[in-house]
């Protein structure tokens, strides 16, 4: 009840013309940046810290608050029209809303089911942020290296159900994903792997023209390998009355949009994990559930467990950098950086010493989750236009937003030269049926997992029974590891018994 009263409280600091200006700035911009390919959230950030340094400190991140909050929504737009994620955590939205809005032609639908997820995590999140914010902070601390290991091999062996009844091509894919990520100098010991002489590859390959490459491009690709290039135009009209929602589609996205909004809290509080892990998981966990498309050909249910975790990990990246001075992601360092810079400490006194700073931000999350979605609702018709643009027009466009966003994320000719090869490489396993979802997972992941892996057998002297049970959480994760490399075989097992069954009788 006291946290209520300090949420009202931080509603009375928004509710000033600096503030709301600044919370109306940030979310409209932070939905420019996310729809940008090869921006993000972080260069958004980055680019505006230095702005705020004559701000008061409550005005200043309560605009950096509400562009990275509203950068969710963003990239729904470019991955559900074009099949180019904004960000990194709209990679599985346009899984199911590319297809959405071209093969069921109901783009209107597909961004409407986005907007409408995003508002539910995000409210999910900011509400499981006042009530248990300090709270879930401290058990985000209880994920040590095992633990975060044994979470992100979970992760990892979920893949398996992002390509439906073949684990095999999900295990291939995430190998290669893998093999990717581990291009560059390794961060323990400076060792360089497998850079091929090429002191450009020393970096490493950077995510964003990787995914517009293995994503965005091959799409292009595919457009461009159709033998009817004709004008082809979408029949309907270009209205938000024409693009609602039926009251069953309603139903469809809220049981998923509310359990991606419960785990892309959780997620988003665990430090290193992240909006893109959160939209992964998320997505994930969807397919243990009932849909009533498969996920994958256009599900409303996939676009709303992938928007709403999303929304929901970046209200819950906040519990630790505010209760406990611990960045969740990139753009959270920046913030911790501004903090910083503003003289306020964050940690467990921070509640106490500056009320005002941290319920104005908490409250102001809820002005940017209204001023987001209203903003993508008025929207939609002018984004809908999109897909009214002839094929033949279609293409340079898209092949234009795919070398601006590959260059704009390094600034140089090399995020270009990774966005090409990617793009060949996405083309020929779509093209043979090979779903490149898994891929992206194990790319983002295996950094992760290769930090956590090592401090773990580093703290346990190399003894591997003391990562996986080394606390009552890791047990319990190793459990539920366990079951999901125990799935598919048990699921193949009872599939041929079946059959056996059927022949016999």
């Amino acid at each position: 009840m006291e946290n209520l009263m300090w949420l009202f409280h931080g509603f009375g600091i928004v509710f000033t013309f600096d503030n709301i200006f600044a919370c109306l700035f940030g979310s409209i911009l932070g939905l420019i940046v996310g729809a940008m390919p090869g921006i993000g959230s972080l260069a958004g950030v980055a680019l505006l810290l230095p702005l705020t340094y004559k701000f008061d400190p409550t005005t200043a991140i309560i605009m950096l608050g509400a562009l990275y909050y509203s950068n969710m929504y963003g990239g729904a737009f470019s991955a559900i029209l074009l099949n180019i994620p904004g960000d990194s955590p709209a990679v599985m939205t346009a899984v199911d809303g590319y297809p959405m809005a071209t093969v069921k032609k109901r783009p209107g639908q597909a961004l409407m089911t986005a907007n409408a997820s995003s508002c539910i995590g995000g409210i999910v999140g900011m509400i499981i942020l006042t009530f248990l914010g300090p709270a879930l902070a401290e058990l985000g601390l209880l994920f040590g290296p095992a633990e975060m290991t044994i979470l992100l091999l979970v992760a990892m062996t979920s893949i398996g159900w992002l390509v439906g009844d073949n684990p095999t091509t999900g295990i291939l894919l995430s190998l290669i994903g893998i093999l990717v990520a581990s291009i560059g100098m390794d961060v323990q010991t400076g060792a360089p792997r497998y850079d091929f002489g090429n002191i450009y590859l020393l970096g490493g390959v950077e995510f964003i023209p990787f995914v517009i490459g293995t994503v965005g491009f091959a799409q292009l690709m595919k457009l461009m390998d159709e033998k009817d290039i004709k004008v082809k135009t979408v029949d309907m009209k270009l209205t938000i009355r024409g693009s609602m929602l039926t009251a069953h589609d309603y139903k469809r996205l809220l049981g998923p949009s509310l359990r991606a909004g419960f785990i892309g809290t959780f997620v988003g509080v665990l430090p290193g994990a992240g909006a893109t892990s959160a939209a992964f998981l998320g997505y994930a966990m969807q397919k243990g559930f009932k849909s009533e498309e498969p996920l994958g050909t256009g599900a409303i249910e996939g676009i709303a467990a992938s928007e709403s975790a999303n929304n929901a990990a970046a209200a819950g990246s906040f519990a630790p950098l505010l209760a406990l001075g611990i960045p969740g992601s990139g753009t959270g360092a920046v913030l911790l950086g501004g903090l910083m810079m503003w003289g306020l400490n964050p940690g467990p006194l921070l509640f106490q010493n500056d009320p005002d700073f941290a319920w104005g931000l908490i409250a102001s999350l809820f002005i940017s989750n209204i001023i987001a979605l209203a903003i993508s609702l008025g929207v939609i018709p002018a984004l809908l236009k999109i897909l009214q643009v002839p094929i033949k027009l279609m293409i340079p466009i898209v092949m234009i937003v795919c070398f601006v966003g590959a260059y704009a994320s390094t600034y140089s000719l090399f995020g270009v030269m990774i966005m090409l090869i990617a793009g060949v490489c996405g083309y020929i396993f779509e093209k043979n049926g090979y779903a490149t979802a898994p891929m992206l997972l194990a790319f983002v992941l295996a950094p992760l997992l290769e930090d956590n892996i090592r401090k773990a057998f580093i703290s346990t002297a190399g003894d591997i029974s003391e990562v996986f049970f080394a606390s009552g959480i890791a047990t319990v994760l190793t459990i539920i590891l366990i079951g999901f490399c125990a799935f598919p075989v048990v699921k193949f097992i009872l599939r041929k018994a079946g059959v056996t069954k059927k022949k016999n009788g």
